[in-house]
This record gives C-alpha cells, sequence and structure tokens, in this order.
C-alpha cells in the first residue's frame, strides 16, 4: 500500500483522459446524459444496473463527491465512503438506518453538541431509547447493555474536555454482545486514529474541521464496508438529501490533499502551546493528549499517532475572560469550529453546556468537572508561528 502522504495527493484521483488534466475536475452538473434508459428512481437503477453505475443525477451520486469519497476512503484504510453535506448530516444518516423503532444506543455523555442533542431529543420521537455514559470507564459500557442495545457510539478524543476512549476495548465488548461500533474520529483524523483498524464498524467525520483544513467548506462522511454504507447510500443521502455540493467536495479534497504534513504542524504546534499554558500562572489544568500530565497520555500513545491540534483549559473569571478574549485576541480568533489554518478558541461554560446540552448529573458530572471546572476555554492550533500564539495568550490571560 502506499504511505499516507501519496494516499492522501493522490487517492481517488486520476488524469483527465480527455485533456490530461492533472488537477481533478469540479463536475457542478445536477444531471448527465444517459446511455441506456434506467429506472426512475435508485432502487430500479442499482437493481437494473450491473457493474459501474452511470452517473444520472447528482444527489444520487457525482464524478468529484465520489472522487472525495475515494481519497477518504484511502486516507482511513476503509472499503468505502459516503459523503454529506455537513457532519450532523452523516451522524443523523448513519444513526436513523442503523437503528430502528424499539432499539437502544449506548453514547459516550460528551459528544459534539450536536450530536449529544440529536440522540437526547430526537431519537427518542423516532422510538430509539439512548443511554449516555462516560466511555471512557469500560465497567460503565458493560453495566448500561441492554437486551435491546444496537450499537455503541464513541468520541474520541471527546469534544470539548479531549477525555479518551480505549477503541480496541469498547470494540471487543461490542463484539462480544453483537453490536455496532461507531466512532466520531473528527478530532483525531485517520493521521493520528484508525478506527476499523482497531475494530469499530462505522468512522464518522465532520470534513468541515481537519480534513478540509480551511474553514470554507461545510461536509461529512462515514466511512466502513461497503455492505454497511449502502442504506447510507441508497437510503439516507437519497431519501434525505444531505448531499454534499460538488464544489464544497472540490474544495475538501483539495484540503485533504496536505492533510497528513498539516497535522504534523498542527501537532507541533499545539505541544508549544499546552506546555506554554501549562505553565502559565493564569491557567489551571491544560487538557492535551499529547502531555505527560494528561490522565490518559498512556491511552494516547497507544492509540493516536498524531496528538492532533485541540487542546482546552480552564482559567479563573472564564466568562469575564472570555468577554475579554473576544474584543482583544490578534492571532486567534474567537469563533467556534476547529481545525481550520487559523487558530480558533472559545470559550465553554460548564453549567451553560451540562444544562443544554449533556445533561450530566451525579458521577458523570463529577468527571466531567475533573476535566472542565467551572468551564473550559476550547482551542483550536493552527498554522501560525506557536510564539506568536503564546505572545497573543499570555496578553489575555496576564494582568
Amino acid at each position: 500500500m502506499p504511505g499516507i502522504n501519496t494516499r492522501a495527493v493522490h487517492g481517488g484521483e486520476a488524469t483527465d483522459p480527455n485533456t490530461g488534466a492533472s488537477a481533478p475536475n469540479l463536475v457542478m452538473s445536477t444531471t448527465f446524459a444517459m446511455q441506456e434508459p434506467a429506472g426512475f428512481s435508485i432502487h430500479a437503477f442499482e437493481t437494473a444496473s450491473e457493474g459501474d453505475k452511470p452517473y444520472v443525477y447528482t444527489r444520487w451520486g457525482n464524478p468529484t463527491v465520489n472522487m472525495l469519497e475515494k481519497k477518504l476512503a484511502a486516507l482511513e484504510e476503509a472499503e468505502d465512503c459516503v459523503a454529506f453535506a455537513s457532519g450532523m448530516a452523516a451522524t443523523t444518516a448513519l444513526l436513523s438506518t442503523a437503528l430502528k423503532p424499539g432499539d437502544h444506543l449506548l453514547m459516550s455523555d460528551v459528544n459534539y453538541a450536536g450530536t449529544a442533542e440529536y440522540a437526547r431529543a430526537t431519537l427518542p420521537r423516532w422510538g430509539v431509547a439512548t443511554t449516555a455514559v462516560d466511555s471512557s470507564d469500560l465497567s460503565q459500557i458493560e453495566a448500561a447493555i441492554q437486551p435491546a442495545t444496537r450499537m455503541i457510539w464513541i468520541e474520541t478524543p471527546a469534544n470539548p474536555i479531549l477525555r479518551l476512549t480505549d477503541i480496541a476495548a469498547v470494540a471487543n465488548i461490542a463484539k462480544q454482545h453483537g453490536l455496532l461500533l461507531a466512532v466520531d474520529s473528527t478530532f483525531a483524523t485517520p493521521i493520528a486514529t484508525r478506527p476499523l483498524h482497531l475494530g469499530a464498524d462505522f468512522v464518522v467525520h465532520s470534513l468541515t474541521k481537519y480534513i478540509g483544513g480551511h474553514g470554507d467548506a461545510l461536509g461529512g462522511a462515514v466511512l466502513g464496508s461497503t455492505e454497511r454504507l449502502e442504506p447510507l447510500r441508497t437510503q439516507a443521502l437519497v431519501h434525505v438529501g444531505g448531499v454534499l455540493s460538488p464544489f464544497n467536495a472540490w474544495l475538501i479534497a483539495r484540503g485533504a490533499a496536505t492533510l497528513p504534513i498539516r497535522m504534523q504542524a498542527h501537532e507541533r504546534g499545539a505541544k508549544q502551546v499546552a506546555t506554554f499554558l501549562q505553565n502559565h500562572p493564569a491557567v489551571g489544568r491544560v487538557n492535551y493528549p499529547g502531555l505527560t500530565s494528561h490522565p490518559q497520555h498512556a491511552l494516547a500513545e497507544r492509540q493516536m499517532a498524531n496528538y492532533s491540534g485541540m487542546l482546552s483549559f480552564q482559567a479563573p473569571n472564564g466568562s469575564a475572560r472570555a468577554r475579554r478574549m473576544a474584543k482583544e485576541l490578534e492571532v486567534i480568533h474567537f469563533a467556534v469550529s476547529l481545525g481550520h489554518h487559523r487558530s480558533l478558541m472559545y470559550w465553554i461554560d460548564t453549567d451553560a453546556i451540562v444544562e443544554s446540552t449533556f445533561k450530566l448529573a451525579g458521577k458523570q458530572l463529577a468527571g466531567y468537572r475533573e476535566f472542565a471546572g467551572d468551564g473550559v476555554f476550547r482551542l483550536s492550533v493552527g498554522l501560525e508561528d506557536a510564539e506568536d500564539l503564546c505572545r497573543d495568550l499570555d496578553r489575555v490571560l496576564s494582568g
């Protein structure tokens, strides 16, 4: 198999047979001229056609989107990939096709906010029960499995506290109980972790983040076996319609080509910034898997080939400091999202996120506060010089 840099550059791509163009084409057409009549629905088309399917309609499939899917599959070393219009479109597509009324979903109690809120507020309306547990504690997972449990969903590192889950250990539990395992690996990227190799059935990415890498295109993807992804392509994608724009696919593929070297730079900068923050008198706890102070650093060493560019940290009077940062930061943008070439930071108040999103109490709330305290600043370290980021942070943290 070619190396990761070669796969990132060439995966899914081919020179144009008519023009010899080296860069992949951007195909914006919504419809394609047919050589033979075919069915008017994708199901009739899939049944009637054999071999490589011709392109018919961009909601069913598009050459530029397909190029991106092949590139992502090459990076993740997956059999197949289905791309969607956003990370949440990918998430909801997977959950809605893998689960049915009466099923039970076991999920990490700390997830991307949209995922957590969807599982808590929307899935129950469709007859799917959910239980949230601290997935870093394997005993909690074992104890929460029910006869109706169909899937375990984990996110590692977890947004926003950077808590890790042992993918291989959870995969072993899932296999013993005949359950599906899905891993949101957005923070890690295929450069750090390949969950399918560790026993997961599905990997989910928000392409808007590191893989696109430039903050200019929404996208999402689910990767796994062709058999397991077929309902996502022929049902969720076609009927629900969270279709990725070919233009966004082209932008994301361009970003993915440099993902391996960008992740090296993100990690290098994040290590330097995390060390600076850890030694700053105005900063409390710093959560970064690459620091030996992270309580799961040994797991990070085992599971992650790259520690990524995400960190979070506590600082006293966080709300007041956040207001100052929003006005005074010069290099870092005080903004949501992550994984871009620009550094981005945002304040996440514990009481607010627990009330609106995670709904934690008791032992789970205590576990969250261990990492987050009264709140954390989530920092996505970009590609700027780390010294400039540290100076920017020092100015707004001091005084």
